[in-house]
């Protein structure tokens, strides 16, 4: 399959963490339909060792960057093969190398093996793509791993709910503060106000014919990139076919309490420009799916679709998706006839 120009697609994926990582695996099992894969991630992350590398380095925090190209280069499993088992997978040395993280007390304490070497990258090409592209072709990465800005950004928030007064506003700085916040997150925006987007990365959404947002930490992982001047114009101006997907179930902190629909709301609210071309969610995540529909009606574009499948892993202990689940569902999304896009610019070849 392909989009008719006798090619596959090239699809371009935005986010950070484990949904983002869920949803590279899944256009990876999609190779009859897409050709080419760009991953933009987040560079908000202020914890555990990207945080400490930030802080110490001033270099782009590493995590969730190195967890993108492992996505792109680790073995698959086919899809229906069951759940996956380290063991019966085809032996991948490097990224599991790159994946393994120091234990111990001492000052490598908690890093990842990937998260040293992509620093260091950094710091010798003096140049934050062209390091993630060296790193990508030693892994053997199957599509390209950008960051949605080349400078290291942080996170802040307005909260409620963390006064006896509930109707008290607070402000949070950091991703980790606000990710974990007991309180109810209301607006996030950036610092610096206005970073520079990745050039490349605006290239991709530019040249894409499919451009995914979510899964992942809402407020810190997904909402971000529309946050970012020319990032966020460009998802709105992109002639790609345009998908949001879901989480499965709240997060606790930033998005505790959340309905399906009002995660849509805060998006809507954020970049109140977006329109999508589909909402993909899983069905055994959303309730009402009415409620869920008319929340979309609003953010869709005219022949825009709601779309409900069973994504989820077999893990009620740890929600997840399935990537395997996640690509059959996203089969229906991509395959649909190209919509046209008033105003767009011409697509480079």
């Amino acid at each position: 399959m392909n989009d008719g120009a006798g090619r596959g697609l090239r699809a371009v994926a935005l986010g950070g963490g484990h949904g983002l990582h869920a949803t590279l695996t899944a256009l990876r099992l999609l190779g009859d339909v897409v050709d080419e894969i760009t991953a933009v991630v987040t560079v908000a992350d202020d914890g555990g060792s990207s945080g400490r590398l930030r802080r110490e380095l001033g270099s782009l925090p590493p995590g969730d960057l190195r967890m993108a190209l492992c996505a792109l280069a680790a073995p698959l499993r086919e899809p229906g093969a069951g759940a996956a088992d380290p063991a019966d997978l085809p032996d991948d040395l490097w990224v599991r190398v790159v994946q393994h993280r120091f234990g111990g007390t001492g000052a490598l304490a908690g890093h990842a093996v990937g998260n040293l070497v992509l620093a260091g990258l950094m710091d010798v090409l003096g140049d934050a793509v062209a390091a993630l592209d060296e790193m990508g072709r030693l892994l053997g990465a199957r599509g390209r791993v950008l960051p949605m800005t080349c400078d290291p950004l942080t996170i802040e928030a307005q909260v409620t709910g963390l006064d006896d007064d509930p109707a008290v506003v607070r402000l949070i700085r950091g991703q980790v503060a606000v990710a974990s916040t007991p309180g109810r997150v209301r607006r996030v925006w950036l610092r610096p106000d206005r970073p520079t987007p990745c050039q490349e990365a605006l290239d991709a959404v530019r040249d894409a014919d499919v451009v995914l947002l979510g899964p992942g930490s809402w407020f810190t992982s997904v909402l971000p990139h529309l946050l970012v001047p020319g990032l966020g114009e460009a998802l709105v101006s992109t002639a790609a076919r345009r998908v949001v997907v879901l989480n499965l179930a709240p997060q606790p902190g930033e998005t505790a309490g959340f309905s399906p629909e009002q995660h849509l709301d805060v998006l809507s609210q954020h970049a109140p420009a977006l329109r999508v071309d589909a909402v993909l969610a899983d069905q055994a995540a959303v309730p009402v799916p009415d409620r869920l529909r008319r929340a979309a009606r609003t953010m869709l574009v005219p022949d825009g679709t709601v779309h409900l499948a069973p994504v989820a892993a077999d893990d009620p202990a740890a929600p997840r998706h399935d990537p395997a689940a996640l690509a059959s569902a996203l089969r229906s999304v991509l395959v649909r006839p190209r919509r046209a896009a008033a105003g767009a610019g011409e697509r480079r070849t």
